[in-house]
């Protein structure tokens, strides 16, 4: 029996679904345990992309169980339409997906607030892709959250949602301009919604920790990254859940002490989507020869990714967080061509160096960073499969990398297909 835990160990995108994807083979159970339909997971098999929202990677593989914990905010709409073009790719997920009853969803009003709050914000907005996760999570903390199980009550739904749809209407209509909902079109697409998801409605808990007493491997896939946590990252531009390792035992109701391994997946340098601190960042025009060779555009949003090096500070401060065991590194074939590179391994902050992750924003925000020059290798590494093969200077830059972070490498991804893994 092993359960792990994968996790973005940066700010999101960091090729987590990859990583997953190729673990995946080795587990029975593979499980989503937060976040929402903001997370865009890429996976590319024999050339072929699949982008998955809330359905975990392990689909691809006809014989895995796929789990969606309580810790996700489900968007009825999203999850139909990836099980809808799943489908349509010759791939079933009924009798193989099950989703916690306990899952909050994501209701028409939660998009609408989302995003007029975002653009009422102007040049000080956040950044959120207005997929209504931020509002969703408000309402499950503010106790007025509508989860799967209150479908299964016609009456119990229609006077949550009439309650909720009221109060929204209140502020989408009187702060925002915008045209009220109608709660009777509301009520009727979710009553829709939950004959079609009910076959997949399950008590995941027990499943999961059933599953793990009859021995068998759960592999556990985080959503965005340790530096958008709401408790530990930039905060205010952060996510609305808990992105840390320790959120898959809360997202999912499995114990701290069933957990083995912690893996945490790290570019070889550092992209970030939408607004915040970021140390490292390139200028404009390096930003865009690195976008472009890495593909760094977003799965979800299509917004081009900011590009900026390693940063060594993030690195041992999410490494610590998260009690990594081990690190995956990806997209190293994107330094190939480069003279040089470079890690971030302090801060300098108004004459003072900071070797620790500092809390305020505003401090982020005006830090200098402190770089080591590592030389280049420019060599391709896109067919490499064993890490003796890597040049020279590739494993002298991974391993200063670990160094930092005090964590083993345990994978290094070369490219984007699940076989352009090396193992070590």
């Amino acid at each position: 029996m092993s359960v792990k835990i994968v996790v973005g160990s940066q700010w999101g995108d960091e090729a987590k679904a990859k990583i997953v994807d190729y673990l995946a083979s080795e587990a029975d159970y593979v499980v989503r345990f937060q976040g929402g339909a903001n997370a865009g997971h890429t996976v590319i098999v024999d050339g072929k992309e699949y982008i998955f929202h809330l359905i975990p990677s392990g689909i691809m593989y006809p014989d895995k169980i796929c789990v969606i914990g309580n810790g996700v905010v489900l968007d009825p709409t999203a999850l139909m339409d990836e099980i809808s073009e799943l489908q349509k790719q010759g791939i079933e997920v009924e009798g193989r997906l099950f989703i916690s009853q306990k899952a909050h969803l994501v209701m028409p009003y939660h998009k609408l607030l989302d995003q007029a709050h975002e653009h009422s914000k102007g040049n000080k907005s956040i950044g959120t892709t207005g997929r209504g996760i931020g509002p969703a999570y408000r309402d499950k903390a503010a106790r007025v959250g509508i989860r799967i199980v209150d479908l299964l009550n016609r009456s119990v739904f229609t006077e949550k949602l009439e309650s909720n749809i009221q109060a929204a209407n209140e502020m989408l209509t009187k702060i925002y301009g915008y045209e009220p909902l109608d709660v009777n079109e509301v009520i009727d697409a979710y009553l829709e919604f939950d004959r079609k998801i009910d076959p997949f409605v399950k008590d995941i808990t027990t499943l999961l920790n059933d599953a793990i007493l009859d021995g068998k491997n759960i592999l556990f896939e985080g959503a965005q990254g340790a530096l958008l946590d709401i408790d530990h990252g930039t905060y205010p531009y952060v996510t609305s859940s808990n992105t840390t390792a320790g959120a898959a035992c809360i997202g999912t109701g499995i114990g701290p002490t069933h957990v083995n391994e912690v893996i945490g997946v790290m570019k070889a340098y550092t992209t970030r989507v939408g607004n915040g601190p970021f140390p490292t960042e390139f200028d404009d025009e390096f930003a865009t020869q690195i976008r472009d060779i890495g593909g760094e555009y977003g799965a979800t949003t299509g917004r081009p990714r900011r590009c900026g090096w390693f940063d060594g500070v993030i690195g041992h401060y999410s490494a610590m967080i998260n009690g990594l065991s081990s690190l995956a590194i990806s997209k190293l074939d994107v330094l190939d061509t480069l003279p040089e590179v470079k890690i971030c391994i302090a801060y300098r902050h108004e004459g003072r160096l900071l070797k620790h992750f500092p809390v305020d924003s505003d401090v982020l925000d005006g830090i200098e960073p402190v770089y080591e020059t590592h030389p280049g290798w420019q060599e391709p590494t896109k067919h490499i499969r064993s890490y003796s093969d890597l040049p020279l200077n590739a494993r002298a830059y991974l391993e200063r990398i670990s160094e930092i972070t005090r964590t083993p490498i345990k994978f290094v991804s070369v490219g984007s297909d699940r076989e352009q893994t090396i193992r070590l």
